[in-house]
């Protein structure tokens, strides 16, 4: 992640960014440079990732942070986020999304996200996915944290690619952020 991208997330509390990743090794790279500068700012971190990942990227993360700094990091299982209900349902996902940050709101601490979105195969309508996509924009901005959207980019046909840049103001593009020339202000 290089410096102009963690500039923005210093001076936009409300960053909403896509990130097209090629590769878990990349993939990794981002989520641990992401998660450590939120702990370094002070931030906590809300890292929804599949099982898959998750014991690889908390293992690197503590060769590099302290106990007490991944006290500040918290791991969601990735398919109990976007699954609670059975399938991949907004409303759901969004109840899920609220309960599991009250506590940071609640207390005014500062915090980032980062979610890791995947499905078994593309089957659920684009409309779907949009819906969600704005409902979380407009809480990103609402609520004014950092949220990074990672999406496999050969998993997505390019109905999805178009919508999330649609749904995302900012793109990961080459280790920075770049403004989407495609993003259309969400409003719910």
């Amino acid at each position: 992640m290089t410096q102009n991208m963690l500039q923005l997330f210093e001076q936009r509390r409300d960053a909403h960014v896509l990130y097209a990743y090629e590769g878990t090794e990349s993939y990794n790279d981002q989520i641990i440079a992401y998660a450590k500068h939120g702990v370094e700012a002070g931030e906590y971190v809300i890292l929804i990732e599949n099982s898959r990942l998750t014991p690889n990227i908390k293992a690197e993360l503590k060769k590099q942070l302290s106990k007490e700094q991944m006290e500040f990091i918290h791991f969601v299982n990735s398919f109990d986020f976007y699954c609670s209900s059975g399938s991949y349902h907004p409303p759901a996902i969004q109840a899920y999304f609220e309960k599991m940050i009250e506590p940071y709101v609640v207390r005014q601490a500062k915090f980032r996200g980062w979610a890791h979105v995947e499905w078994a195969t593309i089957d659920e309508p684009v409309h779907i996915i949009r819906d969600f996509e704005k409902i979380i924009d407009v809480a990103v901005k609402d609520l004014e944290f950092p949220l990074i959207c990672a999406y496999d980019n050969k998993l997505m046909p390019d109905a999805v690619k178009t919508m999330l840049l649609e749904t995302h103001p900012y793109v990961l593009v080459e280790n920075d952020a770049v403004v989407s020339d495609q993003y259309a202000t969400s409003e719910v």
